[in-house]
């Protein structure tokens, strides 16, 4: 990461030049050129492990005890000393106690004791046999197998010990950590606060819903796409609306939601012969960068700085929005969050059902609906309609065939990458 660097200083970078082409910027390239300007943010709070879900970990968390904290059975049956037992059976047992889980032991632990799941070993006992295994007659147990010495037996710190390092800081919380926390009695930790997010749309011909549609007017979508996209990744949400095309008006939203964000997020008014538009507002109150992305859909994007607050501005059709949403923005999200390993999108391989039609020389993201047949190979079949105006494929489709800059047209049965939407956020 580079602290406290300007745009125009990265672009004179000897080191870096070669690689900045505002007009054909691959997919990588731009994803590298804004890594450099993302550092994670340092604000914690203590919240309550129940609120805990999916926020990230600001510090480590140190088991203060062991878990289990004492040596107990693993399952409904008979604890016994295997010392009392000859090397050939069958073998018998007197029940002398009998103790369930939290309880105290009821009688002596001299030959075999019932034991609930849970309920700690007595002293002297080695082994459980689990009850389906023997037959009980007035008090004495017989078996025929003897158990291996430890058998059936969890032991103290077996799944935790103290003093271990538990997770380190970075880590997004699953369901699964916070029954962690509560089996080493933690009910509250340390998390890095929400990204906060303000996005809005442009365009004199965008309408906000509940109005009446006029000739020429579109409805709103984007910015549920975008309230969808953001809710799942679990940061704070500005929602600003629509902004109509005027300067003095997109200056002083852009202002307000720099002020109260981490990112802000545009879309529309960053495609050719509208940049310059967007351009002068953005160099006067910060620095901005028009690419020309080498891919499909996506194409023009835009991402600069209003002070300390991150800007991206994604192209206005719909489809386009949520592409460069998934490529770029979650990323950034991400990095910022302080979530650590930042997750890559996965690649899985699959077998077209279909041929499709490509150029060389750009990155696509055509929409796609995979399944996996009897041997666990996957399969996708390309959606006819991939225009970048038709957010109905979004819908129709569960995954993404990413296409790579030099692949050219592909027939059926080829092997692809896909990305899954459910993997993506």
């Amino acid at each position: 990461m580079k602290n406290n660097i300007h745009l125009s200083d990265l672009i004179a970078d000897s080191s870096m030049a070669d690689d900045y082409d505002p007009n054909a910027m691959s997919v990588e390239k731009a994803k590298a050129w804004i890594a450099n300007f993302l550092n994670p943010i340092d604000q914690k709070e203590t919240i309550h492990i129940k609120d805990a879900l999916n926020r990230i970990l600001a510090e480590p968390i140190i088991a203060t005890m062991n878990v289990p904290n004492h040596d107990n059975s693993a399952m409904d049956g008979y604890a016994i000393n295997l010392d009392l037992l000859s090397d050939n059976g069958p073998f018998k047992l007197k029940v002398t106690g009998k103790l369930f889980a939290g309880n105290l032991l009821e009688g002596n632990a001299e030959e075999a004791v019932r034991i609930m799941t849970g309920a700690i070993i007595p002293s002297g006992l080695n082994a459980v046999i689990p009850q389906e295994h023997v037959e009980l007659n007035e008090g004495v147990i017989t078996f025929k197998t003897k158990p291996q010495i430890n058998q059936n037996i969890r032991h103290i710190g077996e799944d935790i010990k103290s003093g271990q390092i538990v997770h380190q800081n970075g880590r997004r919380i699953a369901p699964c950590d916070l029954g962690l926390f509560a089996s080493l009695g933690i009910d509250s930790i340390r998390v890095y606060r929400k990204i906060k997010v303000a996005f809005f749309s442009t365009g004199d011909e965008i309408i906000s819903l509940g109005n009446p549609l006029l000739p020429g007017h579109v409805y709103d979508s984007n910015r549920y796409s975008l309230i969808g996209l953001l809710k799942r990744l679990d940061v704070e949400i500005f929602d600003l609306g629509i902004i109509p095309d005027d300067k003095k008006v997109i200056e002083d939203t852009l202002k307000k939601a720099s002020n109260i964000a981490d990112i802000v997020i545009t879309t529309g008014g960053v495609s050719v012969g509208e940049a310059d538009y967007m351009k002068d507002i953005l160099k006067k109150i910060g620095e901005i960068l028009f690419w020309k992305i080498s891919m499909k859909p996506g194409r023009p994007l835009a991402f600069g700085k209003i002070g300390k607050c991150h800007y991206f501005g994604l192209p206005g059709n719909p489809v386009s929005t949520m592409v460069t949403f998934y490529q770029f923005v979650r990323e950034a999200i991400l990095t910022l969050s302080g979530q650590t390993p930042i997750p890559k999108i996965p690649l899985i391989k699959a077998k077209l059902l279909g041929p499709i039609k490509k150029i060389p020389g750009r990155t696509e993201f055509q929409r796609g609906n995979y399944e996996q047949d009897n041997q666990g190979i996957f399969k996708v079949s390309p959606l006819k309609d991939q225009g970048s105006g038709i957010l109905r494929s979004m819908c129709e489709a569960n995954c993404f065939i990413l296409l790579h800059e030099d692949t050219a047209h592909l027939e059926k049965d080829t092997w692809v990458d896909i990305q899954l939407f459910d993997s993506l956020i």
